[in-house]
């Protein structure tokens, strides 16, 4: 695996997203199809969430560790996190969708340009815990399965709002979904 390779699929998702946010209104983004499911801006809170305290914090401390120096960590210990539980803590579904929006592609920028800055790591440098191991190579293939995962929940997302738009229009001429 290559950190390029890697690092390019990042950049793209970011792009990926982006698009799948435009045109969405504050209310648009604030339906949630399920009782069980996100919204738009869920989604929009989870991944800058994500940015700011998961993947780029957790891959800064596996390779890190091994040299003893962080550049991004919070703290000194691998800590843990609640996605799900932030999503009703945080109060995700009322902040404002644009200012999210800015604060997930500001740190996005920021993991970009670190991520540019360790290119030359080594991508098999391992942390191990208590919860087991995992290198780097492998966190950061993880930030980026993040990101398809999340493009695709705003695929779907962006589907049923196409649904509620045309009403009455039957869309089945477009193709099974």
């Amino acid at each position: 695996m290559e950190f390029q390779t890697l690092y390019q699929e990042l950049s793209q998702s970011t792009e990926m997203i982006r698009a799948l946010l435009a045109g969405i209104s504050q209310e648009e983004a604030q339906i949630k199809p399920g009782a069980d499911s996100w919204s738009i801006l869920e989604v929009v809170c989870h991944l800058y969430d994500e940015e700011r305290e998961d993947f780029r914090e957790h891959l800064d401390f596996i390779i890190s560790t091994s040299l003893n120096a962080s550049l991004h960590r919070q703290n000194g210990e691998w800590h843990r996190i609640d996605p799900q539980g932030w999503v009703t803590e945080r109060k995700y579904n009322q902040q404002n969708l644009a200012e999210m929006q800015g604060k997930f592609f500001d740190e996005r920028r920021k993991s970009l340009e670190w991520l540019k800055s360790i290119s030359n790591t080594d991508l098999e440098t391992t942390y191990t815990s208590e919860f087991g191991s995992i290198k780097a190579g492998e966190m950061f293939a993880c930030w980026v399965a993040h990101d398809n995962l999340h493009g695709r929940q705003l695929v779907e997302l962006r589907r049923k709002y196409i649904e509620r738009m045309v009403g009455s229009f039957n869309i089945q001429y477009a193709g099974d979904w």
